[in-house]
C-alpha cells in the first residue's frame, strides 16, 4: 500500500505542478476539468447511483456546469460555496441527526454541485491573478499546514472530539493546532511578500483562517457522506490513495472560500 501511494504521488505531483506553473489560465481550467469530472463520477456513487450510465450522466451535468461558469464568468458561484460550507459545519456537528433532510439522491446531487462547481471556479479565480500559481500554492499550503498542525496537536493534547460520529480521531485541540500553524504561515506570507498591497494584515489572516476551517469541515463532510453510504473510499481510481474526492475534499472547501474572501475584499479581480 505504501509503495502504491508513493508511486501515485510521484506521478501526480509533477503533473499538478506543471499545470499550475506552465499552463495559461484557459488551459489550466481545461486541465482541472479532468479531476473535477472524475470527482463528480465518484460523487454519484456516494449519492447511491450505482449504474455507470447514471454516474456518467451526473459527471456530464457537472461538466456542463463548469462550461457555463467559464462562459459566463460566474464569480458569484463562490458565494454559494460560502453558504454551503456554513451549512455543512452544522450538518457535520449534529450527525446522524437530520440525516433525512439531506440523504435523498436529489438533495445530495445538489450538494455535489455546490461542492464541485465552486471548487473548480475557485481554482480558476486563483490562477488568473497576477502571481496566480503562487496563490494556488499558498491555498494548498494552508490545507497542508492545517493537517500537520492538527495531527501533532491532536496527538499531544486532543481530548474533546470535534465530530465524534463522523471522525472520532479529530479533536477540537487538533483544529486549534491547525489554526495556529496556518496563522504562522499566513503571517509569514503576509509580511515577507507583496500579498498585502490591497488589504490589511488582519483581513488577510481572517480570510486565510476561514479557509482553513473550511478545509477541516470539507474533509469531515465527505467522511460523513461516505459513512452514510457505508463507503471507505470514494473510489479506487488512485492506487494507494482511494479516489479523487478523498484527496481533494479539503481543497474543495478551502479554495473557493479563500477566493471568495479575496474577491470580496477587492484583493482579487
Amino acid at each position: 500500500m505504501l509503495k502504491q501511494r508513493i508511486i501515485t504521488a510521484l506521478v501526480l505531483l509533477p503533473l499538478v505542478l506543471g499545470a499550475i506553473f506552465y499552463l495559461s489560465t484557459p488551459w489550466f481550467a481545461v486541465a482541472m476539468v479532468v479531476p473535477v469530472t472524475l470527482a463528480a463520477w465518484e460523487w454519484a456513487n456516494i449519492m447511491g447511483i450505482h449504474r455507470q450510465s447514471g454516474r456518467v450522466a451526473y459527471a456530464a451535468l457537472v461538466l456542463a456546469g463548469m462550461a457555463l461558469e467559464y462562459w459566463l464568468n460566474l464569480d458569484w458561484v463562490l458565494a454559494l460555496s460560502v453558504i454551503w460550507w456554513s451549512l455543512a459545519i452544522a450538518m457535520v456537528r449534529v450527525y446522524p441527526q437530520q440525516v433525512a433532510v439531506w440523504s435523498g439522491p436529489f438533495t445530495q446531487g445538489a450538494i455535489g454541485l455546490l461542492v464541485l462547481l465552486p471548487a473548480w471556479w475557485g481554482l480558476v479565480v486563483l490562477h488568473r491573478q497576477e502571481g496566480g500559481s503562487w496563490w494556488m500554492l499558498y491555498a494548498f499550503l494552508l490545507v497542508w499546514g492545517a493537517d500537520t498542525g492538527a495531527y501533532f496537536a491532536g496527538r499531544a493534547l486532543g481530548k474533546n472530539k470535534l465530530a465524534p460520529r463522523v471522525s472520532p480521531g479529530k479533536t477540537i485541540e487538533g483544529l486549534l493546532g491547525g489554526l495556529l500553524v496556518t496563522a504562522v504561515i499566513a503571517l509569514l506570507v503576509a509580511t515577507q511578500t507583496a500579498a498585502l498591497q490591497t488589504i490589511s494584515l488582519w483581513w488577510f489572516m481572517l480570510v486565510s483562517l476561514v479557509a482553513v476551517v473550511g478545509s477541516v469541515f470539507g474533509d469531515l463532510a465527505e467522511s460523513m457522506f461516505k459513512r452514510h453510504r457505508g463507503l471507505k473510499d470514494s473510489s479506487q481510481i488512485l492506487p494507494g490513495h482511494g479516489g479523487i474526492l478523498d484527496r481533494i475534499d479539503s481543497i474543495t472547501a478551502a479554495v473557493p472560500l479563500f477566493a471568495a474572501g479575496m474577491l470580496l475584499l477587492g484583493a482579487f479581480h
